[in-house]
């Protein structure tokens, strides 16, 4: 079985029931969340031994973010306890044209805060076949993008395949920010997932003819957006997610994957959206099970976006799904229809 470390920041999610605005809001439903975190439950119901790596403190609301994961079957032997603080993220669920709204409280937060000394890469990668993380955790500060090095150091040195998602968070960092720390980075990354405007925040590469706002997307710029990616960083794979917004309640959604030889386009999805957070992760997560199970490049792209077509109807940031599920839906059957 292979083994997956994921490395970032677990927060705490509150968030208004039903779609409340926050202001409407006198009570908030508590749940826990963040972009690696995420992949590593995908990963864990998918059978695969995933372990999710971070600092948490020692109190109480720590405790209860480690068996958020403990109870999907990640493996948390090497979360780091220490710190005072959970980060937070407060957010408001969109509705028909107004859009969600993400309101981060984590500054001060224990893996904002921890330091290089707190981890030891050379026993986390023993015996592990891939690493993940995204562009959110070295956009926490300048202490975590060293962190971040040191573990993509030890992963390449342990001979570990490392994925990426941009996830380019404008709240957290500048572009030009972004793009100094992620260009540093890149040169060990294999696995590149970006989305229509993480290539552009982080490394100014833009397709062309392509207005997100509108929801209108050019296929062909997005394979020239692949083909610069690979170039310019010498990755291995780039995946890119084509997300046209109808409104909040619906998408379009598919993706591209380009293995240096074939841009392999996914089927296209029309999504009616029950919660989109964590939506980007479920398709990474299906991404990195789908190719370390030895699924060709249109394989892996059609079971990554319907792992993420079915999240899109699971509230919460985790995806709660089967490898059957994923496989029933990229198979062709997206009916819905009542399984008796």
């Amino acid at each position: 079985m292979a083994k997956i470390v994921t490395f970032g920041e677990l927060m705490l999610r509150l968030q208004p029931y039903d779609y409340q605005r926050f202001v409407q809001a006198d009570s908030f439903e508590a749940t826990f969340g963040g972009g690696e975190a995420n992949v590593a439950v995908s990963l864990a119901n998918y059978g695969m031994d995933a372990e999710f790596v971070t600092k948490l403190p020692g109190h109480a609301i720590g405790q209860m973010a480690v068996n958020s994961l403990r109870r999907y079957g990640v493996d948390t032997r090497k979360i780091v306890r220490g710190g005072d603080r959970v980060g937070i993220y407060f957010n408001e669920k969109g509705a028909s044209q107004r859009p969600s709204v993400c309101i981060y409280d984590r500054a001060h937060s224990a893996i904002a805060e921890a330091t290089t000394s707190d981890f030891d890469w050379d026993a986390i990668f023993e015996g592990v076949d891939w690493f993940h993380f995204t562009g959110i955790t070295p956009a926490l500060g300048a202490n975590v993008v060293e962190i971040c090095k040191e573990a993509c150091k030890a992963a390449k040195a342990h001979g570990v395949t490392i994925s990426c998602d941009l996830n380019y968070r404008g709240k957290l960092w500048t572009r030009a920010e972004a793009r100094e720390a992620m260009t540093e980075l890149a040169q060990y990354i294999d696995v590149c997932i970006s989305n229509e405007e993480d290539a552009k925040d982080v490394f100014g590469i833009e397709a062309e003819n392509t207005d997100i706002t509108s929801g209108a997307l050019n296929k062909e710029g997005y394979k020239s957006v692949a083909r610069q990616l690979m170039e310019n960083f010498g990755f291995k794979k780039v995946a890119i997610t084509l997300r046209e917004s109808k409104s909040a309640f619906d998408n379009d959604w598919s993706a591209m994957l380009y293995d240096g030889e074939s841009y392999c386009f996914s089927k296209l999805y029309h999504l009616h959206i029950i919660d989109r957070i964590g939506g980007g992760d479920s398709f990474g997560g299906g991404l990195i099970y789908a190719l370390l199970s030895g699924k060709s490049s249109q394989e892996a792209i059609e079971f990554a976006v319907a792992a993420s077509a079915l999240k899109h109807s699971i509230g919460g940031d985790y995806n709660h799904v089967t490898v059957a599920e994923v496989e029933k839906l990229a198979g062709g059957d997206g009916s819905g229809r009542v399984q008796r």
